[in-house]
């Protein structure tokens, strides 16, 4: 059976790293024998360029009648790129933000995984990555404090602003799902992080989850107030596996768990509805300042394609198979410069793109 692959590769080193984790896709294809089509599509700078805007309703129902979305990056120079002299509605990262919407990406799953090849540039002692760690943080991505309504006032005299925090019973049981999902295809531990000692919404959020869990016998289900969280993070990242939670916890947390592996240019991300459609790319940016040189590090969309065969596929053997050859050419020595240390092997986005594929 087909599956349909829409690619947008974006702006700045987007075309080149998603030029490499196609191929890496393509390769799975003829390995394992599968049949993928590749539609791609523009999406942020390069379609203002285009159409006068991020995203066309052309290219965004293109998305819809996919089966995965593969993107590279989107966006340039804030400072110099004539893009940002545009109406915020009308800047690249709009594109982003209009595709998440119309897909109803709720569901924002981040790893983060310690390569020992890499370990050195974590920031935690060595006593502390003794096992290494490898987790998942599963954000969600559409309601709560980022979603709620907002204003600001004069209340006696005095300036007043408020952000409300809202989240109801089916948001929570949905993105709840999504975790339990993601937690039996890894080792079957799933940690809630909430602040149900103070929030109403976190006691409301850790009921959904005991009865959602309960459809999950096999998940071993744990609550973790989020400041604990945080610092459980970098005192021993290793007893984590699968994290949930809200929106505005999850963007602190996944962001700190992305420092601690200590290469962003490592992670990879998926973003998911409530069907098997999903959005996927790497947690870096755009990189203008390299692109078109060789130089860009497509590990993190490669993995972000790996992710795309696990989630939206359900290719757990060919997910797998192209995160070890990711692995297998860290052991061998190979890196792009911005993680390459003496006495490592440098190369560029092709060859490490090529790489990958030798390995699979």
């Amino acid at each position: 059976m087909e599956k349909k692959i829409v690619l947008i590769p974006g702006d700045g080193i987007g075309p080149e790293i998603v030029r490499e984790a196609k191929a890496v896709l393509a390769h799975v294809a003829e390995k394992f024998g599968h049949t993928f089509s590749f539609t791609e599509i523009d999406m942020g700078g390069c379609s203002i360029d285009r159409y006068g805007e991020p995203l066309t309703d052309e290219n965004l129902q293109k998305a819809k009648e996919s089966d995965a979305v593969l993107l590279g990056a989107v966006g340039g120079n804030a400072e110099t790129s004539p893009w940002y002299k545009l109406a915020p509605s009308l800047r690249p990262e709009a594109g982003l933000l209009k595709i998440r919407k119309e897909l109803g990406l709720f569901a924002n799953l981040r790893p983060a995984f310690l390569y020992p090849e890499l370990a050195a540039a974590c920031p935690l002692k060595p006593e502390q990555l003794a096992n290494g760690f490898d987790l998942v943080i599963v954000r969600e991505l559409t309601g709560g404090l980022y979603f709620g309504e907002r204003h600001t006032e004069k209340v006696n005299s005095v300036e007043t602003a408020v952000d409300t925090l809202v989240y109801t019973e089916p948001e929570i049981r949905r993105i709840a799902i999504k975790a339990f999902e993601a937690a039996t295809k890894r080792r079957k531990s799933l940690i809630s992080v909430d602040k149900a000692n103070v929030l109403d919404t976190s006691r409301l959020w850790r009921r959904v989850m005991e009865e959602v869990g309960k459809d999950y016998p096999d998940v071993k289900l744990s609550h973790m107030l989020v400041d604990n969280a945080a610092m459980q993070l970098v005192y021993n990242p290793g007893q984590f596996d699968v994290i949930v939670t809200e929106n505005t916890f999850g963007d602190i947390l996944s962001d700190e768990a992305s420092m601690v592996t200590g290469s962003i240019g490592m992670l990879p991300s998926a973003s998911l509805n409530e069907t098997k459609l999903g959005l996927y790319e790497p947690s870096h940016g755009s990189a203008p300042d390299i692109a078109g040189q060789d130089k860009a590090n497509p590990l993190a969309t490669i993995l972000s394609a790996a992710m795309l065969l696990r989630y939206s596929f359900d290719m757990e053997t060919e997910a797998r198979a192209v995160e070890s050859a990711v692995a297998a050419v860290l052991r061998d020595g190979y890196r792009t410069p911005d993680i390459y240390t003496e006495g490592t092997k440098k190369v560029g986005t092709r060859e490490m793109g090529a790489l990958v594929r030798e390995r699979i």
